[in-house]
């Protein structure tokens, strides 16, 4: 099914089509969410309150606006305000301990931990970007979003989104060089 083809089943039949809607983007919004939040319950909760707010504003919405949505960036706009303001709230009450980040719920193998520890540096590397780096970064090469993409759901041009990516994996090549030294 094309993006298209859901924004014209959306706009015809929200309900029909939602589910549709939450297959097709959950996965990315979570991993995305992960990134950010760097907290699954967290992550979680962001791809919920996601898609509770996209089901809300497209009840709101005429049939021509919801298919002239561009879902990706449309989305990604709700879910990065949810994780910012779960991080700010974070801050400002510090003494709310987040939930345990690797905590899984199915059985730890060998494998599972391996790749817990490296989704941990990866985590601490990206802590060392700037915010709107660590964001086109993500954005682009762990959710697949382009370009444009990134500039509608940040706000920020195509321009600067691509400068970020740029300067961000910069960055991250510095950060792994100085890893094996």
């Amino acid at each position: 099914m094309t993006l298209d083809t859901l924004t014209e089943r959306l706009a015809s039949n929200r309900d029909g089509a939602f589910p549709d809607l939450v297959r097709s983007f959950q996965d990315g919004i979570y991993s995305g969410a992960l990134q950010f939040t760097r907290n699954r319950s967290d992550a979680e909760d962001v791809t919920q309150d996601t898609f509770v707010r996209a089901y809300r504003a497209l009840g709101t919405y005429d049939p021509e606006r919801i298919r002239d949505l561009q879902l990706r960036p449309w989305l990604w706009t709700i879910a990065l305000n949810r994780c910012r303001n779960l991080l700010r709230s974070r801050a400002r009450h510090p003494e709310d301990p987040p939930v345990d980040e690797h905590r899984d719920r199915s059985i730890d193998t060998a494998t599972e931990a391996t790749a817990n520890a490296d989704l941990a540096m990866w985590r601490v590397r990206l802590a060392f970007l700037s915010g709107p780096q660590r964001t086109a970064v993500v954005l682009h090469h762990v959710v697949g979003l382009t370009y444009e993409e990134i500039s509608q759901a940040t706000g920020r041009s195509q321009s600067t989104s691509r400068s970020d990516v740029r300067r961000g994996l910069a960055r991250l090549r510095t950060i792994i060089a100085e890893e094996e030294q």
